[in-house]
């Protein structure tokens, strides 16, 4: 179990990807609830516009692919003091698949999904290290628990996600420092907005910053939401290969 985060007034938080989506969301939540909230995203409008609608929210720009931007953006954060929250939410999602392969984009997943999660770690891990204080949260995707057709590029990089916070876990527990892996069902997002299939129980970003905050108020490691579509899914991926194949072609339709 990680340390319990029940009460945000005064809490110090970065948001890594949170101009859109999950991020947003979240940020709002938190902001709502006392907590200093930083936004860290490549585009300085919507970090701007989140800023005059929270006002106290601070936006410092960053593109997660580049080490040094990521440095430079956290020095900026922990100028104010040492971080209770990092919430890497940078994500990329291109609809891939192996009869269309591309290369550009296979790495372009690679380096926003994975890569820029590396970066920051790079970024604050001394830090919080030396503060024996802190909670890193990272959100992967139900789609990195097996593969999932039109996921190519994205499925992988979530995949390595989810190994990347267990061995974080392991490693920093006993350290004082939490560590959360946020594995989203369908969430309405410019993200999914490129899919072109039915997506079984699609939630807004708002109910996934519900679920997410609930999380950690109860020191989770393994964050999943909606249950309705995460449980049967979870069951779905113990199926032997052939199966979970054809199951996955019928409830997609691909």
């Amino acid at each position: 179990m990680n340390p319990r985060l029940d009460d945000w007034r005064g809490k110090r938080a970065w948001l890594v990807g949170a101009s859109t989506g999950i991020g947003a969301a979240v940020a709002s939540a938190l902001h709502a609830r006392g907590a200093a909230v930083y936004l860290s995203a490549r585009g300085m409008p919507a970090l701007e516009a989140f800023a005059v609608r929270h006002p106290g929210s601070v936006p410092v720009p960053a593109d997660v692919t580049d080490a040094a931007a990521v440095q430079a953006a956290t020095r900026v954060v922990l100028d104010g003091g040492p971080l209770d929250m990092v919430l890497y939410c940078a994500g990329h999602y291109k609809p891939l698949r192996a009869t269309a392969f591309d290369l550009q984009e296979m790495l372009r997943h690679q380096q926003v999904n994975y890569v820029g999660a590396l970066h920051v770690l790079d970024a604050v891990l001394p830090h919080m290290l030396h503060a024996h204080r802190g909670h890193l949260s990272l959100v992967s995707s139900v789609a990195g628990w097996r593969g999932m057709p039109q996921s190519l590029g994205y499925g992988p990089t979530k995949a390595a996600l989810m190994r990347l916070a267990e061995t974080l876990y392991m490693d920093l527990h006993a350290q004082g420092l939490g560590v959360s892996l946020v594995n989203p069902g369908f969430v309405e997002t410019p993200l999914t907005a490129n899919n072109d299939f039915r997506m079984p129980a699609l939630i807004q970003p708002e109910e996934a910053a519900r679920q997410v905050l609930r999380g950690w108020t109860r020191g989770s490691f393994d964050i999943q939401f909606p249950k309705r579509f995460t449980v049967p899914l979870k069951l779905a991926t113990l199926l032997p290969f052939g199966i979970y194949q054809a199951l996955a072609r019928r409830v997609t339709g691909l």
